[in-house]
């Protein structure tokens, strides 16, 4: 227990540049600086968006504060992910590395999809841009491909196997020796779990329903399942190639990573499904946007 203990109270103090030059993510600094642009450009859209539609509808119409306000602190959970010293510990230990995921995928994503992101920036972004988007979206091919992963089953499947499949020791071995494989790996985990929680949030013109409820129960019981496998293993399944961080021995920075995704991480989606099983029985609202059109 002490352990796990300095394991906690050690993070925040962890470097950040050392690991990355260790492990030789020559690419990393230079990705940050794009990683930091990314995410100021799209604030900053997101921003100018609220402003041009409340200037039009009024404060608080067509997008709720409360959904600005979820906006605003899953963006801010993304960077934490991302930019934070969690991302250098997270590359010695695995346990790190699980909180680094549920922040992904369990606090930024479902926080931005609450934000109405899409609806958003479509007043951020110039006109021009907005028509070149509405044009690339309308394509059959762009139809072909976002119906299947935002729909309930297909979003489902697709988050599932990300979650899986990533979680190969041959696939995480390759996330932490390659800067390459670690860019895909998050990539995929928060491009799957913005799907999976569009799908869930009833995201376009479909109503949250009891599929949405569906979706979360049976995700809470694969995670968990797979969270519980890594804290009951016998022997440690991620091998570092050096000493896990913080005096934990693979086995236990495993099995602290295992109820990482267990715990919090099943919690997480119980709470979502009560929720949506109270909007689920609750009187419908009329969602502000339709009646407002970005010029």
């Amino acid at each position: 227990m002490h352990r796990v203990i300095a394991f906690l109270l050690a993070l925040a103090g962890a470097p950040r540049a050392e690991a990355h030059h260790a492990l030789g993510f020559t690419g990393a600094s230079q990705f940050e600086v794009w990683l930091w642009c990314l995410l100021l450009t799209g604030a900053v859209f997101y921003a100018r968006g609220i402003l041009r539609l409340w200037r039009k509808a009024g404060v608080g119409h067509g997008i709720r504060r409360l959904e600005l306000v979820s906006f605003a602190l899953g963006w801010a959970s993304l960077a934490i992910a991302l930019l934070s010293p969690i991302d250098t510990v997270a590359e010695h230990s695995f346990a790190i590395h699980m909180i680094q995921h549920e922040l992904l995928m369990v606090v930024a994503a479902p926080l931005i999809v609450l934000g109405r992101p899409l609806e958003t920036l479509l007043w951020g972004v110039p006109r021009r841009v907005r028509r070149a988007a509405a044009a690339v979206a309308r394509t059959s091919a762009v139809q072909k491909l976002w119906q299947p992963v935002t729909s309930p089953v297909g979003a489902w499947s697709v988050h599932a196997l990300a979650l899986w499949i990533w979680h190969a020791p041959i696939l995480f071995a390759l996330a932490l020796t390659s800067f390459g494989w670690h860019v895909a790996q998050h990539t995929c985990f928060f491009a799957s779990a913005l799907g999976f929680w569009w799908s869930v949030f009833g995201g376009g013109a479909r109503t949250a329903d009891a599929r949405s409820i569906a979706s979360l129960f049976t995700t809470m019981l694969h995670t968990s399942a797979l969270g519980a496998l890594l804290t009951f293993a016998p022997s440690a399944w991620y091998p570092l190639d050096a000493a896990p961080a913080f005096g934990l021995t693979a086995l236990e920075d495993q099995q602290l990573g295992g109820l990482v995704m267990w715990v919090p991480g099943g919690l997480a989606y119980m709470i979502a499904g009560l929720a949506m099983v109270r909007r689920w029985l609750s009187a419908p609202r009329v969602a502000g946007l339709g009646d407002v059109q970005p010029q």
